[in-house]
């Protein structure tokens, strides 16, 4: 499925199109060039989905948990930004295992450094920018 984002005036909307067709599973691996929207679309899910915290991007933390609303089908929702890992077992390190087992909904951005540690069953997404600046989430 494509969802279209003109501006990000409209992102709240993409966001929604995308959870109200959200597959099965938990794990969703967000692909996608520097600059091309992954967090600001995760932070879209999130709000769409009741989180009330404060949504930023965990590049420093790897993992950020929040509180999930009561329109969200798990308790709890965990943002994983691997860009600055530089080996696998750093993933390893912070539980990754257990939080994609948990059944809690778990975003994931850079998932290309941490591929071999993706359940069978993650769905891949894919933002890319348009030259006219808008964005197509793949899924």
């Amino acid at each position: 499925m494509d969802i279209i984002i003109d501006n990000i005036d409209h992102i709240g909307e993409a966001a929604q199109q995308f959870i109200d067709n959200l597959p099965a599973g938990n794990v969703f691996a967000f692909y996608g060039k520097m600059g091309a929207g992954k967090t600001t679309f995760i932070k879209a899910l999130c709000q769409k989905l009741g989180v009330e915290d404060e949504v930023t991007s965990p590049t420093f933390a790897i993992v950020n948990e929040y509180q999930a609303g009561d329109q969200c089908p798990t308790p709890l929702i965990y943002h994983f930004d691997f860009y600055r890992i530089k080996r696998l077992e750093e993933a390893y390190d912070i539980g990754f295992d257990d939080y994609i087992d948990s059944g809690n909904l778990c975003f994931i951005e850079w998932p290309e450094l941490i591929e071999d540690l993706l359940p069978e069953d993650a769905t891949s997404v894919s933002i890319e920018e348009k030259e006219d600046g808008s964005r197509i989430v793949s899924f």
